[in-house]
């Protein structure tokens, strides 16, 4: 397989998506104050779309807040650089505490810890940034300690639920009488889709982003772009490769596939299938297998990285294969597994010798 060609069509693919991306940018600057125009600039270069898009998103709250509450007879527009200076580190601390009730163009909303935690790595973003340059005396965002983050359960299938979610996709049992044509015509895709995030550790966006080029079934590989724009050849089981070609067979025979349509995995529409449909086609299928558990895609990735320390051992390989820059990252499907070999040893030392020892 040529990758220089597939690499130009997943290109394509992320392109797009960085366009979008500025164009809600462009839009989202008309809300915020005309300096966070410069603050977005200086940063271009050391983050990606997505993260000046989610900046935007989180200054839009912090300056809405603070017209609400500290430059009272102010709109968001008439802030300057003059207004930011004058931001005490207390006030970001009444922002945090705002964060757990408040209300946004007429909504009610709530933050948890980790969603304080990044509107505050935001804020502290943009007062460093200005106090670097030396238009701002003082960086007073920088005062205030990160919410303290409380360890998540790490949920994941377990062996039975795993083979349980396959059968669901491929037979259909369990789904309402009404959803039976619906799932005639995605279970193939769907169980492609699921066998891929179970046996390969594959995020969702990396998933979306796969055209038909990317499958070699010369050697079970396939190139994904990374979190940050890296690329990286992973490789899939005999099991997963069924799969994929069973799905790229279907596809082939369709003629209502648009002919030169790249993306690999298609909606009923017939164009590239959207995160949110990924999200929704796993939940589907989750509901009826494990009712109690909220499974995401992401759960499905926890349930492959814990299942791969668990037969290899080794935290490294494991972090280099879920895409992780850190191993630490990787630590908590360790601590996952620790779990099951602590229960596991529960009963190896015996208190009481038996008569024949």
């Amino acid at each position: 397989m040529c990758y220089n060609f597939l690499m130009k069509q997943t290109a394509n693919y992320y392109q797009d998506r960085n366009l979008s991306n500025l164009d809600r940018i462009e839009g989202l600057l008309g809300e915020l104050p005309c300096f966070c125009e410069d603050f977005l600039r200086g940063v271009e270069t050391r983050t990606s779309t997505l993260t000046r898009l989610n900046y935007c998103y989180d200054l839009r709250i912090f300056f809405d807040f603070l017209v609400k509450k500290k430059f009272r007879g102010k709109t968001v527009g008439d802030l300057t650089l003059e207004d930011l200076e004058r931001v005490t580190d207390t006030d970001v601390e009444i922002f945090l505490s705002y964060l757990s009730n408040y209300q946004f163009r007429g909504k009610r909303l709530s933050c948890d810890e980790r969603a304080k935690a990044r509107k505050l790595s935001t804020v502290r973003s943009l007062f460093k940034f200005f106090f670097n340059k030396g238009l701002i005396e003082a960086n007073n965002a920088s005062k205030v300690p990160t919410p303290k983050l409380h360890e998540k359960e790490i949920i994941r299938l377990d062996g039975d639920e795993v083979s349980a979610i396959l059968d669901t996709a491929e037979a259909g049992n369990g789904l309402p009488s009404h959803a039976g044509g619906y799932h005639e015509k995605t279970k193939i895709r769907d169980t492609a889709i699921l066998t891929l995030f179970l046996g390969t550790g594959i995020r969702i966006s990396e998933l979306v982003g796969l055209n038909n080029d990317s499958i070699n079934f010369s050697d079970n590989s396939f190139l994904v772009t990374r979190k940050g724009g890296n690329r990286a050849i992973l490789y899939f089981s005999e099991e997963v490769g069924d799969a994929l070609a069973a799905y790229l067979a279907q596809k082939e025979e369709d003629r209502r596939v648009p002919p030169g349509e790249p993306a690999l995995f298609l909606s009923m529409q017939y164009r590239r299938i959207t995160v949110r449909a990924v999200e929704n086609l796993v939940k589907k299928y989750a509901k009826i297998v494990s009712p109690l558990k909220k499974i995401t895609p992401h759960k499905l990735r926890s349930t492959y990285g814990t299942s791969l320390y668990r037969e290899t051992g080794d935290i490294y390989l494991v972090a280099d294969v879920l895409g992780h820059k850190d191993v630490n990252t990787t630590r908590k499907h360790y601590a996952a597994i620790t779990e099951d070999h602590r229960r596991s040893v529960a009963n190896a030392v015996r208190l009481h010798k038996k008569s024949d020892d």
